[in-house]
Formats: structure tokens, sequence, C-alpha cells
């Protein structure tokens, strides 16, 4: 299905079982972004985001449209990064946004209820935001170690994402208590410097979701990579 016509409905529970995202630049020029993510979906990644710095938009609106159909047709998302008009033009499923970036009720203005909202968190509190503000769909938690990807980001280590795990179960608790079902929780990712060998730490701690970046964008072969993430993070 078309992200024109998928519903917010359809990619909340598109989210509810996505368990391996990565996100990519724009360096290995278009076609190999759309072999790559052929690859990557192939091999299991349930949501694919385009994120590059030093990118114009209209290349991250091309990029993204070119990527649709392949999404489509492996029933996977595509998250813009920063930017709700990029979303918006390119017909992204998501918007991811850092702390310094939009405001929920601001980019819930621009981009509707339809789109998926995520959230970066690097503390205690900020992780509590995240949890308490209905209108974000999910968020991540880290640098869990420190990644050339995030230069002069200090890693937050394990204990966010087991802090995250901690808080949402404390919620789900509340929520019986009051006659609620809160069901699964709000989805969280651990990111920063995750790869296969690090993926029992992360589940260790409560996480079950991870974001990658060079696990995928600098393996050889990039879906037997995700084949063997996937299989790592849903081992559990």
């Amino acid at each position: 299905m078309s992200a024109d016509h998928a519903t917010g409905a359809e990619r909340r529970a598109r989210l509810a079982d996505s368990r391996l995202y990565v996100c990519v630049d724009l360096s290995r020029g278009l076609p190999g972004l759309l072999d790559f993510a052929e690859a990557c979906f192939a091999g299991g990644v349930d949501i694919l985001q385009v994120r590059d710095k030093a990118a114009e938009a209209r290349a991250e609106v091309e990029a993204l449209r070119a990527l649709r159909p392949i999404a489509d047709r492996h029933g996977a998302l595509l998250a813009a990064n920063d930017r709700a008009d990029v979303a918006v033009l390119a017909g992204a499923d998501v918007l991811h946004l850092g702390q310094g970036d939009l405001t929920t009720a601001d980019a819930r203005s621009l981009v509707g209820r339809g789109m998926l909202l995520g959230r970066s968190t690097r503390t205690r509190d900020q992780v509590r935001q995240a949890l308490g503000d209905p209108g974000i769909d999910y968020f991540c938690t880290g640098p869990v170690w420190e990644t050339p990807t995030k230069p002069g980001r200090a890693a937050v280590g394990l204990e966010l994402p087991r802090e995250a795990a901690e808080l949402r179960s404390s919620a789900r608790r509340v929520g019986a208590v009051m006659g609620i079902d809160a069901g699964p929780g709000k989805p969280f990712f651990a990111i920063g410097g995750v790869d296969l060998e690090r993926v029992p730490e992360v589940l260790a701690v409560g996480a079950d979701r991870i974001v990658v970046v060079r696990a995928l964008t600098e393996a050889r072969d990039p879906e037997a990579a995700a084949r063997a993430l996937r299989a790592a993070v849903t081992a559990a």
C-alpha cells in the first residue's frame, strides 16, 4: 500500500512490529541507495531513514520518492529526518525529530495525525517527556556507544535504555492499577554504535528494538547483515 493511502493506524501497526531500523545518507548515489534499500528490506529492516545533514532538501525528497515503491513492496516504513517539509512532500511515513527540532505540536500542525513522529532522547527527563507525549509515536535512546555518525556527542551508555524500559514498565503497571490497558507501551529504539556483537547487551537492559548505521551501511552484504541483526534482536 502506498504512503498516499496508508492510514495512521496502518503505519502504527507496522511500527508496533518494527524491530530493526537503519539510517543512511545519500553518499552512495541514488542507484546505490536503491540497491542498498532493497537488500536491507529483504534482510528484515522495518524502517529506513534518509538522514544526510549535508544534502539539499530536493535531493532528500527525490531519494525518498524513489525509495517509496521499494518500501511498499516490502511492507516497510520510510522516515525523513528533522524536516517536516521533506517528509510531507516525499510522502514519508515517519518524521524523526531531535531535541532541538520542531515541537510535537508544531510538527503535527504540518504533517497531520497520519504521519508517525519519533524523537531522539539523551537523558532520563527527555525519555519521560517522550513517554508522556501523546503526539510522539516512538523515541530513540542514545547514543549508547560513541559513534562517528554523531561526532562530539558523548555516549549515554546502557543505563538510558535500561531506564527507558523501566519507566515504560512502570507506566504500564500504573495503567493496570487504574484499569487502563496500556498494551506493550510506547516503542523505543536503542541507537548509537549498536552492531551484531552488542545486540545481546542491548536486549539485556530491556530494549528490544535497535537503530543501526554502520552495521549495515558498511556491510559487504547488507542483506545478510540485516538478516543476522534481525535474528539477534528477535531472539529473546
